[in-house]
C-alpha cells in the first residue's frame, strides 16, 4: 500500500510539472507573439510615415502649387540641333511671322524655347519625327527581374528623351511599387486611386472595356501616363485564385492587355511599359503585349548572372506561351548597361564580359553612373526636366550628352523598324 501511494505521488508530481511547463511555454509563446505583433504593427507605422515623407518631399519639390511643372528651356542653337536645321532658318521663320519668338526675360534677353514651342516649331518647319500612319507604334517593355538595375529610371529618362525629340509617348506603369508614377510627380498613395490604374481593365470583374479611362496628362505636352499604385497587385491575387479556369482566364487577360495597348497606341509613336521586376501574371501579360524588349543591367557580376537567368526564364516562358497558342514577337531585343562607372575597373571587366557574351545584342554605349541623375531623382525628376544643373555645369553636360547618345540607340532601333535609317555622319560618308 505504501509503495502504491508513493507511486501515485510521483505520478501526480510528474503531471504537475508537465502542467507547469505547459503553462510556462504558453506564457512564453504569448510573450513572443506579443513582441512579434508589436514588431509587425511597426510595418504599418513605418509605411505611413514613409508615405507622409514622400508627400512632404513632393510638396517641397513642386512649390508653389505642389504640382510638377516643366520649366526647362532650350537656346536657339540647341533647338536647331534638335530640329536638324540651322539657327538662321529658325530666325527667318520668326522674322516672317511663321514662328513666334520666345518672350524676352526681364533684362531683355531671349528666354529660350519650351517643349510646347519646340513641338510647334517641328510642325511649322516640317521637322516632326512622328511615324507614318502605316508604321507600327513601338511598344517597348523595359524589363529585368533583378532589382536595382535602374529599370524605372531608364523608363522615365527614355520617355523624356523621346519627348524632347518630338515623339508622342505613352508610359504605362504596370508595377504596383509605382516608382515610375512617382518620378512623374504623382504620389501613388495620395493622388492615384485604383480606378485610375490598369486594375479596372484587368481584374476578374472588369468595369472598363478599354484603357482610355486611365490615361493621365503629365507636365510634358507630348508624354502621357497610365499610373499605378499598390492596389494594382490585387490583379495578381484575383488571377491566382481563379480556380480551375485559371489557365483560360490568364490567356484572356494576356490577349486583353495586348489588344487594349494596341488600341491606345494608334494615337502615339512610342509606348513604354514598366512591368514588375518578377515573373507574375502582369509581367507575363506585358511581355506578350510588347513588340520590343529593352533589358537594363548594371555592370556587376550578380547583375550579369541574374540577367542570364532572366533570359533563360524568358526563353522557357515564351516557349510555354507558344504551346498555349499565345505568340510573343519582338521587333528587337537589346540589353543596355546601366549605372556604369567608367572609373571602376570591375565595371569595365564585367562590361567586357557582357560584350563577349551578348555581342551586338548589347547596345555599345552604356548609361553612365552620374550624381546628376541621383540628384534629379531626389527631386522626382529626370535630367531632361532640370532647368539648370544641380551639380557642376560640366557634370550636367557630360551626363546629358551620355543620356542622349545611349538612349538615341533605342531611337535608332525604333526608326529602323519604321524603315527610316539615321542620317550618315560626315566621317561615315568620307570613309565610305
Amino acid at each position: 500500500m505504501e509503495s502504491d501511494a508513493c507511486s501515485l505521488h510521483v505520478q501526480a508530481c510528474a503531471r504537475l510539472n508537465e502542467f507547469l511547463l505547459l503553462q510556462e511555454e504558453k506564457h512564453s509563446f504569448a510573450c513572443i507573439g506579443a513582441v512579434m505583433n508589436s514588431e509587425v504593427s511597426r510595418i504599418a507605422e513605418m509605411a505611413e510615415a514613409g508615405e507622409k515623407m514622400i508627400e512632404r518631399l513632393r510638396r517641397q519639390a513642386f512649390l508653389p502649387e505642389s504640382r510638377k511643372a516643366l520649366t526647362v528651356r532650350y537656346g536657339i542653337a540647341e533647338a536647331a540641333t534638335l530640329l536638324g536645321c540651322s539657327t538662321n532658318r529658325i530666325r527667318m521663320a520668326e522674322d516672317d511671322g511663321r514662328l513666334p519668338p520666345p518672350p524676352p526675360t526681364e533684362n531683355g534677353r531671349r528666354s529660350g524655347y519650351s517643349i510646347e514651342a519646340l513641338l510647334n516649331m517641328r510642325e511649322v518647319l516640317g521637322a516632326s519625327p512622328a511615324r507614318a500612319p502605316l508604321d507600327r507604334p513601338a511598344i517597348i517593355a523595359v524589363q529585368n527581374f533583378k532589382g536595382g538595375v535602374g529599370k524605372s529610371t531608364v523608363t522615365t529618362h527614355l520617355a523624356h528623351y523621346f519627348g524632347v525629340q518630338g515623339y508622342r509617348v505613352l508610359v504605362v506603369d504596370c508595377d504596383s511599387q509605382a516608382t515610375t508614377t512617382t518620378l512623374f510627380g504623382f504620389n501613388p498613395h495620395f493622388n492615384i486611386a485604383r480606378e485610375q490604374t490598369l486594375y479596372p481593365y484587368l481584374s476578374i470583374d472588369p468595369t472598363q472595356t478599354d484603357l482610355l479611362y486611365a490615361v493621365q496628362k503629365t507636365p510634358w505636352p507630348n508624354v502621357d501616363l497610365i499610373p499605378s499604385n499598390l492596389e494594382l497587385f490585387d490583379v495578381e491575387y484575383e488571377l491566382a485564385a481563379s480556380g480551375a479556369d485559371g489557365g483560360s482566364v490568364l490567356a484572356s487577360r494576356f490577349r486583353k492587355l495586348k489588344r487594349g495597348l494596341q488600341d491606345l497606341a494608334r494615337d502615339y509613336d512610342i509606348v513604354i511599359l514598366d512591368p514588375p521586376p518578377a515573373l507574375g501574371t502582369i509581367s507575363l501579360a506585358v511581355m506578350q503585349a510588347a513588340n520590343a524588349l529593352l533589358v537594363p543591367m548594371a555592370a556587376t557580376t550578380p547583375d550579369f548572372c541574374s540577367t542570364v537567368q532572366f533570359l533563360s526564364m524568358m526563353d522557357q516562358v515564351t516557349s510555354q506561351l507558344a504551346q498555349a497558342g499565345i505568340e510573343v514577337e519582338y521587333d528587337f531585343i537589346r540589353l543596355i548597361c546601366s549605372k556604369f562607372d567608367s572609373n571602376d575597373p570591375s565595371h569595365a571587366m564585367v562590361r567586357q564580359i557582357m560584350e563577349q557574351t551578348f555581342g551586338p545584342a548589347l547596345l555599345p554605349v552604356p548609361i553612365l553612373e552620374s550624381a546628376e541623375i541621383s540628384h534629379a531623382a531626389l527631386r522626382m525628376m529626370t535630367v531632361y526636366e532640370l532647368e539648370r544643373p544641380i551639380g557642376t555645369p560640366r557634370t550636367h553636360k557630360r551626363c546629358r550628352a551620355n543620356l542622349d547618345e545611349a538612349l538615341g540607340q533605342v531611337e535608332a532601333m525604333v526608326r529602323r523598324g519604321w524603315g527610316i535609317a539615321a542620317p550618315a555622319s560626315e566621317e561615315a560618308v568620307v570613309n565610305g
